[in-house]
């Protein structure tokens, strides 16, 4: 009998406390889910704004118009949220107050690319996103033909360059070549940091950082078209046609050059010399000339041997200044 009445006692423990539960449930799913009871919280380190608590809410609105927690599908409004393109998770769950909660992640952009002429944003993962109509996030330019399989190593790349306080006054964007080589594009002149691949960037931007210490903070930036370092323990270099200084360096650069035989043929000794043998010569054979013409009158040899002298003498200048 004692078996009996703790059976029949547990019979009606359970039924009562199923009866408040079903009544307690009954009342909880037709509370209404008011704005003051939903709670947005962006878990994002860097803030973005892609998408704010206003557009949250209206997608909540919209996925349980009657605002009853009774009629309000939890996983389906995670999902719907997930499939935002600037959502990198979503979480979405109820307390027994009927507070509703949505933690929300935002994708943040390493760098914004322009591919083919398109922009969008790609995140850590290497995952793509459309870029928004009323926020832009400020990031590094990438332009050029660059793969999705690269997208992580450009990532880590503009990570290395916002960490390096050198890296990151200089470098303001990245671009890809036709030959598949990158280049860092800088905030001072007109050149450009040659790379190459994306492997060893540590050495590469030391060397130029070397470069830059060393040398070209004693140049004019405007000097250089190109500064590449993606040659093993070496920096090449090239001018920038358009600059004036470089202009007047190769049109001096070309005069030497042309001066170069007729120097050296000025500075030998053998051509004066020549020439003053030639002189000798010349008043040698003068008086030659004068002796024959003595029988006619003896005051014109003397005047006209002087004009002689001079033009045998005018002759040898002209071979030398030609010379």
């Amino acid at each position: 009998m004692k078996n009996k009445y703790r059976i029949l006692k547990i019979a009606i423990t359970v039924i009562i406390l199923g009866f408040l539960l079903s009544f307690s449930l009954k009342k909880f799913s037709s509370q209404k889910i008011t704005d003051n009871k939903i709670s947005v919280k962006m878990n994002e380190k860097t803030p973005v704004y892609f998408i704010d608590e206003k557009d949250i809410r209206e997608i909540v609105n919209k996925e349980n118009p009657s605002r009853k927690v009774g009629d309000l599908n939890i996983p389906e409004l995670e999902k719907k949220i997930n499939a935002l393109p600037a959502v990198d998770s979503a979480n979405v769950y109820l307390n027994l107050n009927g507070k509703l909660n949505l933690d929300i992640k935002q994708r943040v952009p390493v760098f914004r690319l322009n591919k083919n002429g398109k922009d969008f944003y790609v995140d850590e993962k290497g995952v793509e996103f459309p870029i928004s109509k009323t926020y832009s996030h400020p990031c590094m330019l990438v332009t050029g033909n660059v793969g999705k399989e690269e997208y992580k190593k450009l990532a880590e790349l503009v990570e290395k360059i916002d960490k390096d306080e050198f890296s990151k006054k200089y470098f303001i964007g990245i671009s890809r070549d036709n030959n598949d080589d990158y280049n860092l594009l800088t905030s001072e002149g007109n050149y450009k940091v040659e790379i190459g691949d994306l492997d060893n960037i540590d050495f590469k931007v030391k060397g130029f950082k070397t470069f830059v210490e060393k040398y070209l903070v004693y140049q004019d930036p405007q000097k250089y078209k190109m500064i590449s370092v993606k040659y093993q323990n070496q920096i090449v270099t090239t001018l920038n046609p358009y600059f004036k200084e470089n202009d007047s360096i190769l049109k001096a650069g070309h005069k030497d050059l042309a001066k170069v035989p007729v120097a050296t043929s000025v500075q030998e000794k053998k051509p004066e010399i020549s020439i003053k043998k030639e002189e000798k010569k010349v008043s040698s054979t003068l008086p030659k000339a004068k002796e024959k013409e003595k029988p006619k009158t003896a005051a014109k040899p003397k005047t006209e041997a002087k004009p002689k002298e001079k033009k045998s003498t005018v002759k040898p200048k002209g071979k030398v200044k030609i010379e």
